[in-house]
């Protein structure tokens, strides 16, 4: 009895202690029922010289309660009944009762033993605890209508075989010690009392059904530290994975992509510590740029002198014959700086002729994907038009287009290519 107790109060404790100190992840389901049918055999105490047939033969029903507080330790609550027929000289048969409860500890040695390193649809359960019994007699036993309850303590395995994620079959064989029992299986006093008189064999078979949100159930989890190992590994590669694109810095501007809120910046151009080019004023140019733009558009007192003395005349014929264009890198929306010029004629113009509209058509070359290019070719026509629009120039009096490829130039030659990379302008 000692050693029994001694044992269920350690398996107890591992299984709280264990519940105490591992990460309970929330990646798997806890919960299960565990219902079976089987035979079971009360093989003592039994009164001398009555024939005892010791087969396991009485019809059992089991049922049970499960909860895994991680995928190695649990605990179990269960009950089972069954009638004994116990004597092989029907003159003697007495149909005595029994139910048992019983709180358990259970260990999956599947997870604790590593299994899941070579088999995923068997499994392996240990549980043992202590509970209650009733032993209640028929009216034909010597001892009438007599009952008892006792305290026992039982221990068992329960093999099992994965059927899906929500269903295994089992088969358990458990083993039980009532402490004192006074009746005889067989409904007389027990004349000899010790302290396990009363012992109970079970070998059942049924169903594990597992309850829960999760797709697997701790019974079945593989935590074997060869697959931890792996994935491990894999989350590993996966975040440096990460850092290397985060840490790229396409525009070279200094500020890493992952950070980047403009991660096309104008090369050159000073930015601040979220990868925005300088813009005190906001008119969408760069401060680096502004100076130089300055100095090229034209302000009031020039246009008083000078826009009105027929200066800009000659803007509408070269921007209507393709004379006047802004032209781009290679897969770019920023003009070339020396296009500019190109820019300042259109806004002179149109700041001299009041009445004035302008259509800006964009270009590509002949590399890369048409729909692509089309696209590129519509971007750099939006570029010029934000451009000239920060230049004082009315909404309502430009409209912008993608013209999409040039294939006019010869496709192999670098220096044709750069021609036909670019705006126009038609002055209406």
């Amino acid at each position: 009895m000692k050693k029994i107790t001694l044992f269920t109060f350690v398996l107890a404790a591992f299984s709280f202690n264990s519940f105490a100190q591992e990460s309970l992840t929330q990646d798997f389901n806890k919960f299960s029922l565990d219902l079976g049918v089987g035979v079971a055999k009360a093989s003592s105490p039994v009164t001398e010289d009555i024939p005892f047939d010791t087969k396991l033969q009485d019809l059992a029903f089991e049922a049970g309660a499960r909860y895994m507080f991680n995928d190695k330790f649990g605990l179990k609550v269960s009950g089972l009944y069954f009638e004994s027929t116990n004597t092989s000289d029907p003159a003697f048969d007495v149909d005595t009762e029994f139910f048992r409860a019983n709180l358990e500890g259970v260990a999956n040695l599947g997870n604790i033993l590593g299994f899941r390193e070579f088999t995923q649809r068997f499994n392996l359960l240990f549980h043992a605890g202590a509970g209650m019994t009733h032993v209640s007699l028929p009216a034909n036993a010597v001892l009438a209508n007599e009952s008892e309850t006792l305290l026992n303590f039982m221990g068992g395995i329960t093999p099992q075989i994965k059927l899906s994620e929500r269903f295994s079959f089992n088969v358990d064989l458990s083993v039980l010690g009532n402490l004192g029992q006074d009746l005889t299986v067989d409904g007389r006093p027990n004349a000899q009392t010790r302290n396990f008189d009363g012992m109970i064999v079970t070998a059942t078979a049924g169903l594990s059904i597992y309850l829960g949100k999760h797709e697997k159930h701790a019974d079945w989890v593989d935590n074997s530290p060869k697959k931890l190992f792996g994935e491990r590994v894999e989350e590993l590669e996966n975040q440096l994975a990460k850092i290397q694109r985060d840490m790229q810095d396409t525009d070279k501007d200094g500020v890493p992509d992952y950070l980047d809120r403009e991660p096309n910046t104008t090369s050159g151009v000073a930015v601040n510590t979220k990868g925005e080019s300088i813009d005190r004023n906001q008119n969408g140019i760069p401060d680096e740029l502004e100076s130089s733009l300055e100095k090229m558009y034209v302000t009031k007192e020039f246009a008083k002198e000078t826009y009105f003395a027929g200066g800009v005349e000659g803007v509408k014929p070269n921007a209507n014959d393709n004379l006047i264009n802004v032209y781009f890198r290679f897969d770019s929306t920023q003009p070339e700086y020396y296009s500019l010029d190109a820019i300042n004629q259109i806004v002179k113009y149109m700041r001299a002729h009041p009445e004035a509209e302008a259509v800006l058509t964009g270009y590509a070359d002949q590399i890369g994907n048409s729909d692509y290019n089309k696209t590129l070719s519509e971007n750099r026509a939006k570029k010029v038009y934000d451009i000239v629009i920060a230049s004082g120039i009315e909404e309502s009096r430009l409209s912008y287009r993608g013209g999409g490829v040039d294939s006019s130039v010869d496709k192999g030659s670098q220096e044709a290519r750069q021609i036909v990379r670019r705006v126009s302008f038609e002055l209406r």
